[in-house]
């Protein structure tokens, strides 16, 4: 075949490639970690029984105020003072979950 652009005369020679290492197999588990000392929660114990009670009481009175703000039963009828109480003790009720144990 002349003129194609192929200069293969037709016989076929191998030459040898090198052989690849390949990679090293990645240990298949990780570490554990470390068990840490006894932290300041649990040198602390649990969270106070009147602190649950608080907690959650402010986020449920909030809810009420709000509720009642928007019927229109607060004193002074819908005012954005009791929305903003509300909201105040729901976002205090949500702050004390952070240090809840």
């Amino acid at each position: 075949m002349e003129g194609t652009g192929n200069d293969f005369s037709g016989t076929a020679t191998l030459a040898h490639m090198p052989v690849s290492k390949g990679r090293k197999k990645a240990n298949k588990r990780p570490t554990p970690p470390k068990k840490p000392a006894a932290s300041e929660a649990d040198a602390k114990g649990p969270s106070p029984v009147w602190y649950v009670g608080l907690m959650f009481g402010l986020m449920a009175v909030g809810i009420i105020v709000i509720l009642l703000n928007y019927i229109g039963l607060t004193p002074g009828g819908t005012d954005s003072k009791w929305l903003l109480g509300g909201l105040g003790m729901i976002g205090i009720g949500f702050a004390m979950t952070l240090s809840y144990r």
